[in-house]
This record gives C-alpha cells, sequence and structure tokens, in this order.
C-alpha cells in the first residue's frame, strides 16, 4: 500500500492550477544580476534590498569571526552557546533600534514562534491583522490564544474588536510592511488604540527593517513612535543581508524571553560568522544612510516607469511593487516569458495572495542601475503587449 500516493494527487493540482513553485537555482552570490541555469539574469526577486548579501565588509568580518569562534556556537544559547560575539550583536541592534535591549534568534519566523506565545496563551486575546505573515499566523495558532482577526489595516475594524470585554491579557500584532502589496500599518492609530483599551503593541518589521525610518531603522522609527511599541521582531535575512531575527524592546521583555521563548530554549543559535556579518551590516547602516536613500531613488523610477505603461502595481507604499496579473497560470506565464528575456521575477498566487490577484512581485535594490531597471521596464512592456495586458 502506497501511504503517500496522496502527494502525487497534490502535486499535480498544484501543476494544473498554475501554483506550482519551480525553484530557480542560483550560480554564485547574490547580486543584481545573477546566474540561473547558465543563464545571466537581472535579479528581482530578492529580499536583499540594500545589496548586503554579498558586500565583502560583511564577507570580511564573517571570515574573521570563523578563525576567531570557530563555526558554530556548539551549545543553545541558555547553556554553552552564547559567545562575546552574540552579545556584542544584540548591543548594537539595540543602540540602532533605540530601544533597552534586543534577543537574536536563528530567523525571523522563529523570533515571531517564540514571542507570541510566551506574551499570551489560553485565557488571552490576540488581535490580528487579516493580511499578516505566516509567522505571525502560526506564532498566534502556538499561543493557544483566542485569534480576533481585523480587516486589513482597518482601524475601525480593530477598535469594534476591541470593545467587546475579553479576559486575560490583549496582545495587538500586525506587521509593519506587508510583503505581498508593499503597503504600511497605520501604526499611529493601532498604538493610540492599544493605550486606550490596554492592550500590548507587537510590530514584524521584516520588510522595514533597512527600508523605512533614518538609516533604516524600521516602521516605529519612520513613525516617531519610539517607546509606544511594546514589542519589535525584525529579520537579519532581508535588507541586512545575512541570516537571523531579533526582538527589540525593554530590558524586561527581552529578559523574560530568554527565560521562556522555546525557539531560543531549545534551539541553537547563530554562528559566529553570521553574526559577524551582521554586526558589519549595522555598522554601515548606523554610518551612512546612502544605500537606503538610493535604494526609494530606484523604487520610485521603476514604478513611475511601470505606471506609465498602464501596470497595475496596486497599494504599495514601499520598494516592493507587485504587478497585478490576476490568474496564477497567467501570472505563471509571464514570469516565464520574462525569464526568457533575462528577467529573473517569480510569479505569486493563492493562497499566498487572494485568488485572482497573482502578481510579479518585483523587489527593487538598492544595488540595481538605472539602466537595469530601464532593462526590466522594457521586458515588462515586451511580455504584457505580447499577453495582450497592455
Amino acid at each position: 500500500m502506497d501511504t503517500l500516493r496522496f502527494i502525487d494527487e497534490e502535486l499535480e493540482g498544484l501543476r494544473e492550477a498554475g501554483l506550482y513553485n519551480e525553484i530557480r537555482v542560483l550560480e554564485g552570490a547574490q547580486g543584481a544580476w545573477v546566474r540561473i541555469g547558465g543563464r545571466k539574469a537581472l535579479n528581482l526577486c530578492s529580499n536583499n534590498y540594500l545589496g548586503l548579501a554579498s558586500d565583502r565588509r560583511l564577507v570580511e568580518a564573517a571570515r574573521r569571526a570563523a578563525e576567531e569562534y570557530g563555526v558554530g556556537p556548539g551549545a543553545v544559547r541558555t547553556i554553552a552557546g552564547t559567545m562575546t560575539i552574540h552579545k556584542e550583536l544584540e548591543r548594537k541592534l539595540a543602540a540602532f533600534k533605540r530601544t533597552e535591549a534586543t534577543l537574536v534568534f536563528q530567523s525571523g519566523f522563529n523570533a515571531n514562534l517564540a514571542t507570541i506565545p510566551a506574551l499570551v496563551g489560553k485565557g488571552d486575546t490576540i488581535y490580528s491583522d487579516a493580511l499578516n505573515h505566516a509567522s505571525i499566523i502560526d506564532g498566534c495558532r502556538l499561543s493557544r490564544a483566542e485569534i480576533k482577526v481585523y480587516e486589513h489595516n482597518d482601524p475601525d475594524s480593530l477598535e469594534k474588536l476591541l470593545r467587546q470585554e475579553v479576559p486575560g491579557r490583549k496582545l495587538i500584532v500586525t506587521d509593519g510592511v506587508f510583503s505581498m502589496d508593499g503597503d504600511i500599518a497605520p501604526l499611529p492609530e493601532i498604538v493610540e488604540l492599544a493605550e486606550r483599551y490596554g492592550a500590548m503593541v507587537m510590530v514584524d518589521d521584516a520588510h522595514g527593517e533597512g527600508v523605512l525610518g533614518s538609516h533604516g531603522r524600521g516602521i516605529v522609527d519612520h513613525f516617531h513612535l519610539h517607546g509606544r511599541v511594546d514589542v519589535e521582531v525584525g529579520t537579519l535575512s532581508k535588507a541586512l543581508g545575512c541570516v537571523g531575527g531579533f526582538v527589540a524592546g525593554s530590558a524586561r521583555l527581552v529578559e523574560y524571553l530568554e527565560q521562556r521563548a522555546r525557539p531560543f530554549l531549545f534551539s541553537t543559535g547563530l554562528t559566529p560568522p553570521d553574526v559577524a556579518a551582521n554586526i558589519a551590516t549595522v555598522e554601515i547602516l548606523e554610518a551612512s544612510d546612502e544605500l537606503v536613500q538610493r535604494l526609494w531613488e530606484n523604487a520610485r523610477h521603476f514604478k513611475t516607469k511601470l505606471g506609465e505603461l498602464g501596470f497595475d502595481t496596486g497599494k504599495s507604499q514601499t520598494p516592493i511593487t507587485p504587478v497585478i496579473i490576476g490568474e496564477a497560470a497567467r501570472a505563471a506565464e509571464f514570469s516565464r516569458r520574462l525569464f526568457e528575456r533575462d528577467v529573473f521575477a517569480q510569479s505569486i498566487g493563492f493562497p499566498t495572495v487572494p485568488r485572482g490577484t497573482a502578481r510579479i512581485r518585483v523587489m527593487i535594490s538598492a544595488i540595481h542601475s538605472r539602466e537595469d531597471l530601464d532593462f526590466a521596464v522594457e521586458a515588462f512592456r515586451a511580455v504584457g503587449e505580447e499577453m495582450g495586458i497592455l
């Protein structure tokens, strides 16, 4: 009896619906251009917003750390896996984020899985934006708290839920920048509601780190809300160029998570080379805002050009540029034709985005040149005309 036969049926269903992920393999480092299958292509898929993933300063920092500390911490952070280099990163991140303390995790996903169940549990209530990231959703489910979903970026919908009397603790959780649409959470209004109704506020700023705020400090800095947001979750694997996640907030929050956050307690921490590369990134951003400004200049240029052609780029307020195509199979075909023109831009469909809103999600980087962006615009124009979209 083949007990795994269902897998074949599921995979075939994904292929028929145009939802099967063709995983491209990069034959070298991240960059504005990459090599895939022996072919050079313009990279419009990466979260490498500032181009730091292959920056020589990070590479050299990682090399030096490997020589001094080795390539692995050897244990969970709470036993024998915390090194001086881990504490240095956490101090520098706290200074950068302008919070009392930070705690570093293996990924942004793990940071959410660690934090939400530590803050709330059975008998408590979570208020979650309808379009929150999968890691927030999974963290909420693990907590066993009651989950109330409010309409996307709608403070009025949130307040209607907050007016209802509930027992226990209350936690409002939202993405800072929504990764599929590029819009920004109305954090000032959310904070005001939290203060009025006695709720904690948690923001996952994965796509805001290195993008929003002065020197890329994130959404809290962008809205000048320092000291009014209880929990900031960030990632080190997107704009900051390496890997890992962190929680920033008060010293007592971090102390509590060190005692109660399961991914911190039961999983080995970041390797010394990763930590050193992250330290180098924080130092680069502290020293200069140049990469962040270049990122935004590139995003404005690309969006303007696509808009002039007539493409629908949704409600994006950030460098994330969704090009809405419609049906998943059609978006997948659009992506395939772009690749034939040496533009690497993957399609995204249901369940990541609602049915009928499949898209090419373009991720602009500070290391794209103006010529790169114009090359991409021309490819989008040609494919759009071929497929009758323009």
